[in-house]
């Protein structure tokens, strides 16, 4: 899977996505998903804490999210060009940054 140029690496995902089905399709991909265990699973954690390191900063990523669902115009995406869409999502983030919002 490629995001514009660049080859996705890792998934870091929460715990719904840890299953064998998931694991499967991104090994098939050459991903790494990064998931906590479920507690019930009957399978052993498929993973030591070394790769869960990284998803305890994933809640930067969710703040961030729910930063700019603050914004209407950027949730409800009136606008029809991409470009104009992706100015106000960066004018959102520059005012979030900024402290203003």
């Amino acid at each position: 899977m490629t995001f514009g140029h660049e080859r996705i690496e890792r998934l870091i995902a929460d715990r719904a996505y840890d299953s064998d089905p998931h694991r499967r399709a991104m090994r098939a991909r050459d991903i790494e998903l990064i998931s906590p265990h479920r507690k019930h699973r009957t399978r052993s954690a498929k993973q030591d804490g070394r790769p869960l390191r990284r998803y305890r900063k994933r809640w930067k990523v969710e703040r961030t999210i729910a930063w700019l669902q603050n914004w209407r115009r950027v949730v409800t995406r009136w606008d029809r060009s991409v470009k104009i869409y992706r100015a106000f999502v960066q004018l959102a983030c520059a005012m979030i940054v900024l402290g203003r919002f």
